[in-house]
């Protein structure tokens, strides 16, 4: 891919995405907690944090949060995380969210065989009422953008937001910015406007703009409509033959992709899982990432967006796809050790884990 050289860009990684505050009871539930810790958190905003925080790498998120103390506190804690906060887009408080309210996100992080939980509040947020024509996206553009994320997730949060990515992509491609697109299938965005029916055709509209676009084991049939061969439906067994079907197909149909990638995540309870990824390029063919059988998880939310932006760090630093994507799944691994949607570990803990694994302790 001819990504633009960092001289010219104001930025590595641009987002587009919705930001909520997190409510994490810790170790206990969420209907008896009486106690709860708050991180920020989006599946397209954890990508532009870790791509600053871990990788060292300039980023910006482009959302929009109420003008009231929870919107500041969610902007401060994103500033913690280095991320240019230029673009929020703040809409005035009516005095009791009538109009217009912060997101919030409700997750426990499950134990054993009670798995993890998640209940959002995030009816009629800000973000969600943004419009095609909010954003001067040719003037960001146009600044110099390095490359553009966004997922399914935004895309699911109103009617008006496939329009907005769509604009967006566009002024992008016209700018000639890289774009990757995580396909990020929840049922609960969708449920109220059309199902996985609804989503298939947003997403095959927004595909076509796409140049690398990411997804887990189940996002590529709920999203697309593809299916992989061989797989169980819990999800107990991933065959790699299956998914490397699979993603054939998903670029045969889809030739502007030029990569793809997809983590292999088999849930054998809250706790442990099998980890690892796969990765196909126009150029490079299949690649396969270290297997990670039986990792322990502390916090499982936040692992996709971890593999994300590990695998988009390897491709912007044009290290090959298969350590892309090794970084990718270490990073992923890490970020599930350590409580929060976001990532907690350094680039160094990075390359250990993907490069030379060792648990010792550090002292």
């Amino acid at each position: 891919m001819n990504i633009k050289e960092i001289e010219n860009c104001q930025y590595d990684l641009l987002s587009l995405g919705e930001v909520m505050l997190r409510m994490d009871p810790g170790e206990g539930r969420i209907r008896t907690t009486r106690l709860f810790k708050v991180w920020e958190g989006g599946g397209e905003y954890n990508v532009a944090r870790a791509m600053n925080k871990c990788f060292k790498k300039r980023s910006a998120i482009v959302t929009s949060f109420v003008n009231n103390e929870v919107g500041k506190l969610i902007e401060d804690l994103i500033l913690q995380g280095g991320v240019d906060t230029k673009y929020i887009k703040w809409k005035d408080f009516d005095g009791i969210g009538r109009s217009a309210r912060n997101g919030i996100n409700f997750t426990e992080k499950g134990f054993g065989v009670r798995g993890a939980l998640g209940c959002s509040d995030r009816g009629n947020t800000a973000i969600s009422q943004l419009k095609p024509g909010d954003i001067d996206w040719d003037n960001i553009f146009n600044n110099g953008v390095r490359w553009f994320h966004t997922g399914g997730i935004f895309a699911g949060l109103s009617e008006k937001a496939p329009s907005v990515i769509l604009e967006a992509m566009e002024s992008a491609k016209s700018h000639n910015t890289i774009i990757s697109y995580d396909l990020n299938y929840r049922e609960s965005l969708w449920q109220s406007s059309g199902g996985k029916i609804a989503c298939q055709k947003i997403n095959n509209k927004i595909i076509n703009y796409v140049d690398v676009l990411i997804g887990n084991e189940e996002d590529f049939t709920s999203c697309l409509g593809f299916k992989v061969k061989g797989i169980e439906k819990d999800l107990s067994s991933l065959p790699i033959d299956g998914f490397k079907s699979m993603v054939k197909d998903v670029s045969r149909k889809y030739e502007n992709l030029k990569i793809i990638g997809t983590t292999l995540r088999s849930v054998k309870n809250a706790g442990i899982n099998d980890w690892s990824a796969i990765a196909w390029g126009k150029k490079e063919g299949f690649v396969e990432s270290v297997a990670m059988p039986d990792l322990p998880i502390y916090d499982r939310v936040g692992g996709g967006d971890g593999f994300a932006s590990g695998m988009i760090f390897g491709i912007l630093e044009d290290l090959g796809l298969e350590k892309a994507v090794n970084y990718g799944t270490a990073h992923g691994a890490l970020a599930m050790t350590t409580p929060g949607d976001t990532s907690m570990v350094s680039f160094d803990e990075v390359i250990s884990l993907a490069e030379n694994p060792n648990f010792r302790v550090i002292r």
